[in-house]
């Protein structure tokens, strides 16, 4: 990939600017290159519709290329304005199909000072891949990228690119044209793709990523027609038959009831047939386990890309909670010691749980300067909220119930109850025992790094012992106190005793 490396400002910043130019929208985001998710600095996007009939004339919209060079000089500037270190532009299946395309990257560079990168079908489809490894590292199945222009897909192997892709003129812009928005047209342009693909089985019984804008306005409509606690689009996840269910429901809404869906923009009303239609036929060919929704694709895959390889290989999860530590923490280095003073609680746990409990460790202390009386509620609520990366609505649930038992939140805020709907009762039971732990551990340190490492915890038949140094004045005076026995009783212990040694 070809870079424009900005000399000016304060290198410090570590910024990463990409321009995403796509068959019906540029958009720019600027990042911080420096930490392990992709938190977006600056975002803005510009519809300008590049590839509207591109299908019947072979070239770029004129009106819309027009404007697409002028919006393209103010992001340059802007990012330049930013400071940037890194300023990636790439244009996609548009640009890259087109008969003036290399005369419109021409002039896009004559105006804006800066090189284009026109990406291949096999780049694009790699990339949007890389963007949900950004999020979920042993991501395994098929990746699914629907843009305006084309359709890529990616087969995944835990973590690993399999080999076989595609790239399909199949975008919802350019289908919408092809069929003129007649279903049965639409499915013979699409039959006729898919029969060119030979390894459909790679997906069957893995989960299918879904990317893209037009599939995210789908998800939101899922949301709204199961009345599902969590509207976050990011890994919401539905079980095949579940999905086809719900696109089906969705298929035969009539256009003004799809306009009054909140947040659904009226501008994808349009072509959601199209799109709730190739997700069908892709469901009905690859036959996946489930459907998750990934709301990160290209430019996250650039994002991705340019990170250091060390930084590349951490825990998106556990980086986040540990930024989250370092920035607003008293003792951030006191997460670790909680990770391993609990264990004896959790022997038999898998390592997906180890992962959630380590990142509750984490920001078990995040939440000390919010106002006493609200503390466990907003603490729940940020957690339950927060853009998580690689984090399911499940283990998101889970993680919030956590810190909101670690502030001994109780059962009377209605988003606890919904994030509880979302979780069997042995889930619920582990969260709270990680939230008691914490405030256990957090109560007799202080919060203070070291003074665990003298202490233990741990089982003794029917009782929860906590051993601690008899000379020490830090657990001096008799440390007893109520709260400490609904630790042992949630962790099913008959009751909770402390033990000078």
């Amino acid at each position: 990939m070809v870079a424009t490396i900005v000399p000016a400002g304060n290198a410090a910043h570590r910024h990463l600017a990409i321009i995403d130019i796509g068959s019906n929208s540029i958009r720019l985001v600027v990042y911080d290159g420096r930490i392990r998710t992709p938190v977006a600095l600056f975002n803005e996007k510009a519809v300008c519709a590049l590839g509207q009939g591109l299908g019947q004339s072979g070239r770029l919209n004129p009106q819309g290329a027009e404007e697409a060079i002028g919006v393209l000089a103010r992001f340059v500037r802007l990012a330049r304005a930013m400071a940037v270190d890194v300023l990636d532009i790439l244009a996609t299946a548009a640009v890259r199909d087109a008969l003036d395309g290399a005369e419109f990257v021409a002039a896009v560079e004559r105006r804006c000072g800066a090189p284009v990168t026109v990406l291949t079908g096999e780049e694009e489809a790699h990339l949007a891949a890389m963007g949900v490894l950004c999020s979920a590292p042993q991501a395994d199945g098929m990746v699914a990228d629907l843009g305006g222009g084309s359709l890529e897909l990616v087969a995944l192997d835990h973590g690993r690119f399999a080999g076989p892709h595609a790239t399909m003129p199949l975008g919802v812009l350019r289908l919408s044209e092809a069929s003129g928005n007649v279903r049965s047209r639409a499915e013979d342009l699409i039959e006729k793709q898919f029969r060119n693909i030979d390894w459909w089985q790679w997906a069957k019984d893995r989960p299918l990523y879904a990317v893209g804008g037009a599939w995210r306005a789908l998800a939101r409509l899922c949301l709204a027609q199961t009345g599902h606690p969590l509207h976050v689009l990011d890994n919401y996840s539905l079980e095949r038959n579940e999905s086809l269910r719900l696109i089906e429901l969705i298929s035969n809404q009539s256009r003004k009831s799809l306009e009054k869906i909140p947040g659904l923009s009226k501008k994808r009303v349009p072509h959601l047939p199209v799109a709730a239609l190739l997700l069908e036929k892709v469901i009905e060919y690859a036959r996946p386990s489930r459907l998750i929704f990934s709301v990160y694709g290209m430019r996250e895959g650039q994002f991705y890309k340019r990170l250091p390889p060390d930084v590349q290989w951490q825990d998106p999860l556990i980086a986040s909670c540990s930024d989250m530590a370092q920035t607003a923490g008293r003792f951030p280095e006191h997460g670790e010691e909680m990770l391993e003073w609990m264990a004896a609680l959790f022997r038999n746990e898998t390592e997906s749980q180890g992962r959630l409990r380590y990142a509750a460790c984490l920001l078990g202390d995040v939440f000390w300067n919010e106002h006493p009386d609200y503390r466990a509620e907003q603490a729940f609520l940020r957690v339950f909220r927060l853009p998580f990366m690689g984090l399911g609505h499940q283990d998101r649930a889970a993680l919030a119930l956590a810190i909101h038992a670690r502030y001994e939140g109780d059962g009377d805020l209605p988003e606890a109850a919904d994030a509880r709907n979302l979780l069997s009762e042995e889930e619920q039971r582990r969260a709270r025992i990680i939230g008691l732990a914490l405030r256990l551990g957090h109560s007799i340190s202080g919060g203070v790094p070291g003074l665990l490492r003298t202490t233990r915890l741990f089982g003794d038949g029917d009782v929860l012992v906590l051993e601690v140094p008899a000379g020490d004045p830090a657990f001096q005076p008799d440390l007893m106190d109520r709260r400490y026995d609904r630790l042992a009783k949630t962790a099913g212990f008959d009751h909770f005793e402390i033990r000078k040694v």
